[in-house]
């Protein structure tokens, strides 16, 4: 077994914080962007359900970044080597 030394391990503990952070916020960038782009296709095709289908989407989207923001918290703990 190598032992890592304490460079080393702030740098493992480095990459890991990114890609803690960029893979959830990749995915859920793509995400929102298919929502948005569903929602507006949707209220050109029924403009009268404009109300339920903007607050339906506006509540998905603050699932979306509550997801991120636990992704970022998992990113800062990393960084500061509590997990």
């Amino acid at each position: 077994m190598i032992l890592l030394s304490a460079i080393e391990t702030n740098a493992v503990f480095a990459i890991a914080a990114a890609l803690a952070i960029l893979i959830p916020a990749a995915v859920a960038a793509i995400g929102m962007a298919f929502a948005i782009t569903k929602a507006i296709d949707g209220i050109a095709r029924q403009p009268e359900a404009d109300g339920k289908i903007r607050t339906t989407l506006i509540l998905g989207l603050v699932f979306i970044e509550t997801s991120i923001i636990y992704a970022l918290v998992v990113a800062i703990l990393l960084v500061i080597n509590l997990l």
